[in-house]
């Protein structure tokens, strides 16, 4: 099945590419939001992916958690990458007081979990994603997400933060901010002692205290948390956005496509396509790699050109490799009939430029 991406171009208003790590995921991302930009779409690209390439693809000398404008396209096209930890101060500025604003933001447990913390990049990852659609200045978003078990973190992101709010710690440790001091007292006294015992023994007793001020400071963020997550999640769903699967054409990568697949379909959520990049095709069509590795030794035996030999095995060697490319990607068609398939060619060289995006869009296109 054909996967026709001008088509999702021209009617998607949110395009998340995701795979596992390598296949050139990023790239995607890039050359469809070149490739829209170019046919008349206000276009931003987000990428949450630590790597510089996509900015140096752009022309960009920063990229960072701004939209930024890419020059040398013909069309409307923005370009920015995540920064968790400025993504969180700025919620946190935005929705509490200045002092209360001030107080989360020194606070060593939130510096801590705002930069470094499982999960807070997916988390704001969302945030940031719900932001881009709300401002409703572009045409289309295209999010390029980290590699693919941390995008099902993406997708699993506002069910893990309802669990983190509804938790029994999170409820103890706001005991002393919703009780008052000497109530406190009488709840511990009453069996808590033993918990906040054992949690001071893990991490210490000022990392507690910090940790019980933090979460005191922003119980009053936590309804807002949950809805934008929830919201987004609702949009991820919603008609409007498309998930781009992208893999190499290697088992390893077709498996997490597969499996990235599969979940998609157990949420209901929008999967577009399939993207297999660096796929690799013979420079001659009609001459099988058995029939070139004959001819190159019958050239060999009858003592012919040693040049000619060795670009026969070699090109019988590209046509095997293709052969098996193939093999795996029509495994997973064959196991997906409803997902459509674009197969991209290996470049020569490396994408650096705005040009080879193009081109990744063209061959993106078909």
């Amino acid at each position: 099945m054909s996967f026709d991406v001008d088509a999702l171009l021209r009617e998607a208003k949110v395009i998340v590419c995701c795979g596992s790590g390598g296949v050139g995921k990023t790239t995607t991302a890039a050359a469809l939001a070149v490739r829209a930009a170019e046919q008349g779409r206000r276009t931003v690209v987000l990428t949450i992916d630590p790597a510089r390439r996509l900015a140096q693809a752009m022309g960009l000398t920063e990229l960072d958690n701004t939209p930024r404008r890419v020059q040398g396209i013909e069309g409307d096209l923005d370009a920015m990458m995540l920064d968790m930890k400025r993504t969180f101060d700025e919620i946190v500025v935005a929705h509490s007081g200045p002092d209360r604003a001030d107080a989360i933001l020194a606070n060593p447990f939130y510096q801590s979990l705002s930069s470094s913390f499982a999960g807070t990049q997916e988390y704001m990852a969302m945030e940031k994603l719900g932001q881009l659609v709300a401002e409703d200045r572009w045409d289309l978003v295209v999010v390029d997400t980290p590699p693919t078990r941390s995008a099902l973190d993406f997708l699993d992101a506002p069910q893990r933060l309802g669990t983190f709010l509804d938790g029994r710690l999170i409820k103890i440790l706001l005991a002393p901010a919703r009780a008052g001091g000497r109530a406190y007292l009488k709840v511990v006294n009453a069996g808590l002692s033993a918990v906040t015992r054992t949690v001071t023994k893990i991490i210490g007793a000022q990392l507690l205290t910090d940790l019980q001020q933090f979460v005191a400071s922003l119980e009053t963020m936590f309804g807002g948390f949950r809805a934008r997550a929830d919201e987004t999640y609702a949009m991820l769903k919603a008609p409007g956005t498309a998930f781009v699967v992208v893999a190499s054409p290697e088992p390893a990568a077709l498996r997490e496509a597969s499996y990235f697949a599969d979940r998609l379909s157990a949420e209901s959520m929008p999967l577009a396509g399939l993207v297999v990049n660096r796929v690799h095709t013979p420079e001659l069509d009609g001459l099988g790699a058995a029939t070139a590795t004959s001819a190159a030794e019958r050239l060999e035996q009858a003592g012919g050109s040693e040049v000619t030999a060795a670009l026969l095995r070699l090109h019988a060697e590209r046509v095997a490799v293709a052969e098996r490319e193939s093999t795996l990607v029509d495994r997973f068609a064959r196991s997906h009939p409803s997902t459509g398939v674009r197969r991209v060619p290996a470049m020569s060289t490396d994408v650096h430029d705005l040009e080879g995006l193009r081109q990744v869009g063209a061959a993106l296109a078909g």
